[in-house]
């Protein structure tokens, strides 16, 4: 039985010079757990957003067609009773969250209903997302993976049977993810839901998904089982999508004439298992450790830090931190939601201060620096790179500090950044209404007008498809002649892996491991302490050898053999 039929369906937004969904004739089966995949602005979330009537009830439009969410034509019917049919969690989630208290939100919906029992539709909803036993806490108390929980126990409150999650695991560490994942697999199996995910891991739609769904220019390209799709590996990547990491290295060593007993592509590690076991791993070489430089950049003494909180004992983030990153050094600081890796840089910037210690910036105590001094020492790229735009255009956000500071040559300084940042072409552009990677771009040339000698970026692929983030990945490499020392903070392993030489391992507030990828990914026990995700690839080396270390597809590709017997 068909719970979403889809007929004829175009729309284009206001003004918009052609259609961002043409022609889309599609049905989805009740209980599917459905991926849709696509490169930015292939039309994803607006297709997603005719299923719940925000297109075309509340974001008006050019609409053409039908669209019928459980026997409903949505143009018959209005925003609040879809709601009850296809609840939706969006991207940025944290908007859904209008309530002080956890029941209080997850009930919120209902209670706007006038339904009697809001209040047990609440905690039966908090049940299913894992959240009983929260109540009564303060919605600031959640992290952020419990966060979105609850705005999907918000949703979930109305009993649709549909939901709908925007990029659910973007903002997300490994273990947050896997919960989220998981929920989500509960409510489909043993509770009849049917889930639609847009989603860019693809390694997750491999675990938890039924069918997948290609968008390409506003239209179908096909729908398919997740197995056939995430095998379709040339045109997949042709759309800006990366299939598995196993699924890629299979595809790799069959083009050359390898795997010659695999005639299925693996779309997971078990299945790896089975396409691999013929291969033997042969290193080509050790990795080197970088050499550090003896001086200082940033030096934590006995660092303390500690929130004033509304209920109960106060929140310790560090307790008598002691760190030194010195001049040079590429750094990578990774950990689970909340172990502190935000504080750390703002406490950086001066943007916090500490509770007790020392915090010495080129060897001097920022408590005597003044603020303009230390934001041409350090500069912090933020995590939503919007938060960075101030004025009505790129070209006016990237100025705009090197003019109040009167600095020399600020236009040619100006014209240097947009250049080098590929973003001449839209520099009168409001960077607020650019694309995920060119905001990312913007916001990291805002970072550097000032020639800071350190550089803090907080999740800089967060939130961005796999071509984007290669792309940002690839910016961020040739940086490494414009700022001398560069920290980020990050989920994204593949990231650490590729760039960093140092990494940084915080657990609830404590360093608990300081080397390099091979003393890090290499050590299990920690990996299993902390909740470290290495990349797929990895985990697929030490599972057919416990002493490989391929970071890398191309390192898994030259690092495992044939062995003729």
């Amino acid at each position: 039985m068909n719970i979403i039929e889809i007929e004829n369906l175009t729309y284009s937004y206001p003004v918009a010079k052609s259609p961002v969904l043409e022609n889309i004739s599609v049905q989805i089966e009740e209980g599917d757990f459905l991926a849709i995949v696509g490169n930015n602005g292939c039309g994803k979330s607006t297709f997603c957003k005719t299923l719940n009537g925000l297109i075309p009830h509340f974001i008006t439009g050019d609409f053409t067609g039908t669209v019928r969410v459980g026997g409903t034509d949505t143009l018959k019917s209005d925003v609040g009773s879809l709601a009850r049919k296809a609840g939706y969690v969006y991207q940025d989630f944290e908007n859904q969250i209008v309530r002080p208290t956890v029941l209080d939100d997850a009930s919120y919906a209902c209670l706007n209903y006038a339904m009697k029992d809001y209040i047990d539709r609440g905690r039966s909803a908090l049940k299913l997302c894992g959240l009983d036993g929260r109540e009564n806490d303060y919605i600031w108390q959640l992290s952020g993976g419990q966060t979105h929980l609850l705005a999907l126990a918000g949703a979930v409150s109305l009993s649709p049977d549909v939901l709908i999650l925007d990029e659910p695991i973007a903002q997300l560490d490994p273990s947050h993810a896997d919960r989220i994942y998981g929920v989500l697999k509960d409510l489909n199996e043993n509770h009849g839901k049917t889930i639609i995910v847009i989603e860019h891991h693809t390694e997750y739609i491999a675990d938890y998904c039924r069918h997948v769904m290609l968008m390409k220019d506003g239209k179908i390209a096909w729908k398919l089982p997740v197995d056939e799709a995430l095998r379709r590996v040339d045109e997949l990547r042709e759309c800006n999508i990366f299939p598995p990491q196993v699924t890629m290295a299979a595809h790799t060593m069959k083009k050359d004439g390898r795997l010659k007993g695999c005639t299925v592509l693996p779309t997971t590690i078990e299945e790896g298992k089975k396409a691999f076991a013929s291969l033997r791993y042969i290193p080509d070489k050790d990795e080197k450790k970088a050499e550090r430089s003896d001086t200082s950049a940033v030096r934590f003494d006995d660092v303390s830090v500690e929130y004033r909180s509304v209920k109960g004992e106060n929140r310790v983030v560090f307790d008598h931190l002691n760190l030194d990153i010195k001049k040079g050094e590429k750094v990578a600081l990774i950990g689970s939601n909340g172990a502190g890796k935000s504080t750390l840089m703002k406490l950086t910037v001066g943007l916090l201060k500490p509770s007790a210690g020392e915090i010495l910036l080129n060897g001097e105590s920022i408590r005597r620096k003044k603020t303009e001094d230390l934001s041409r020492e350090v500069s912090l790229v933020y995590q939503n790179p919007e938060e960075m735009f101030i004025k009505d255009s790129i070209r006016g956000d990237i100025s705009y500090a090197m003019q109040v500071r009167g600095v020399s040559q600020w236009e040619k300084r100006t014209d240097e950044l947009l250049e080098r940042f590929r973003l001449t072409d839209l520099q009168d552009r409001d960077g607020r209404l650019l694309s995920g990677g060119q905001m990312r771009r913007a916001s990291l040339a805002i970072g550097i007008a000032l020639n800071p000698g350190i550089l803090l970026l907080d999740e800089p692929t967060a939130n961005l498809d796999i071509a984007t983030r290669k792309e940002i990945m690839r910016t961020l490499s040739e940086m490494k002649d414009v700022t001398e020392t560069a920290v980020i903070a990050t989920h994204d392993m593949q990231l650490v892996c590729e760039w960093a030489e140092r990494i940084l391992v915080l657990s609830k507030g404590r360093l608990v491991a300081d080397g390099t990828r091979d003393e890090i990914f290499g050590n299990r026990s920690l990996i299993e302490e902390v909740g470290i995700r290495p990349p797929e690839i990895f985990t697929m080396g030490r599972v057919l050898d416990e002493n490989a270390l391929c970071y890398t597809i191309d390192q898994f590709v030259g690092d495992f053999q044939e062995v003729s017997e």
